[in-house]
C-alpha cells in the first residue's frame, strides 16, 4: 500500500540523477589547479562519507530485506532512528558532493535533500501508521525521526535474514561508490582531452 507521493519517488530520483550527472560531467573544480591540498582533502572526506553511507545502508538493508511492510522493524539501526536509510543517504550525497572537489555540489545537494526528503519521510510514516497503528505511534514516541540517538541502541542476539532479498539490497546500497567511480572516469576522460568542461565551480 503506497501513497501517491511515494509512487513517483523513484521516477523523480532518476530524473534528478540524470540532471545531476549532466552537471557533474560538464563542470570541473575551480580549486583543481589552485589548491591541490584542498582538493585532496575534499576528495578524502568525500570517500570517508561515501564509505560510511554504503556500510550504513547495507546495515539497514540487513534488517528490512524481505520484511518491509510485513512487520515494523525497530531493532539495529531502526532502534536509534526511524529513517536510517535516509540518514545514511544524506551522508552519501554529501560525500559525493565533496568528491567533486568543490564546495558548490555538497551545499546544493544538502539543500535539495532538505527540500525533498522530508516529504518522502512524512509520506512513508503516514503509510506505516496505517499499517501498524498504535505500535508505530509508540515507536515514534521513543525513537527520533531522522538524527540517530545512540543511547537507545538495541539489537537482537540473533536475526533471521533472507539472503536472496538482501543480495539485491546490497547493489542499491553501493550506488554511492559507483557514482564516485563514474566521477573518476569522467575526470580521466577530461584529462586526456575527450571533452572539456563548460564551466568551473568553487
Amino acid at each position: 500500500m503506497k501513497l501517491k507521493f511515494e509512487k513517483y519517488r523513484i521516477f523523480l530520483s532518476r530524473i534528478a540523477a540524470v540532471i545531476g550527472l549532466f552537471f557533474l560531467c560538464s563542470t570541473q573544480s575551480y580549486w583543481e589547479t589552485k589548491n591541490e591540498t584542498l582538493t585532496f582533502s575534499l576528495f578524502f572526506i568525500g570517500m570517508i562519507l561515501v564509505a560510511i553511507a554504503s556500510l550504513g545502508r547495507m546495515w539497514c538493508s540487513l534488517y528490512i530485506a524481505g520484511y518491509k511492510d510485513n512487520k515494523l522493524i525497530t531493532e539495529g539501526p531502526y532502534s536509534i532512528c526511524r529513517n536510517p536509510l535516509y540518514f545514511f543517504s544524506m551522508i552519501g550525497v554529501v560525500g559525493i558532493g565533496c568528491s567533486t572537489e568543490t564546495f558548490t555540489f555538497p551545499i546544493v545537494f544538502i539543500i535539495l535533500f532538505a527540500l525533498y526528503y522530508p516529504f518522502i519521510i512524512k509520506s512513508e510514516e503516514k503509510r506505516l501508521k496505517q499499517l501498524f497503528g498504535v505500535e508505530f505511534e509508540e515507536y515514534t514516541k521513543r525513537v527520533p525521526a531522522f538524527f540517530p540517538r545512540l543511547s537507545i541502541f538495541a539489537e537482537p542476539e540473533n536475526y533471521s535474514v533472507k539472503p536472496a532479498v538482501y543480495r539485491k539490497h546490497i547493489f542499491s546500497a553501493l550506488w554511492f561508490i559507483w557514482i564516485v567511480g563514474i566521477l573518476e572516469v569522467i575526470e580521466g576522460m577530461r584529462e586526456i582531452g575527450l571533452f572539456k568542461s563548460l564551466w568551473s565551480l568553487y
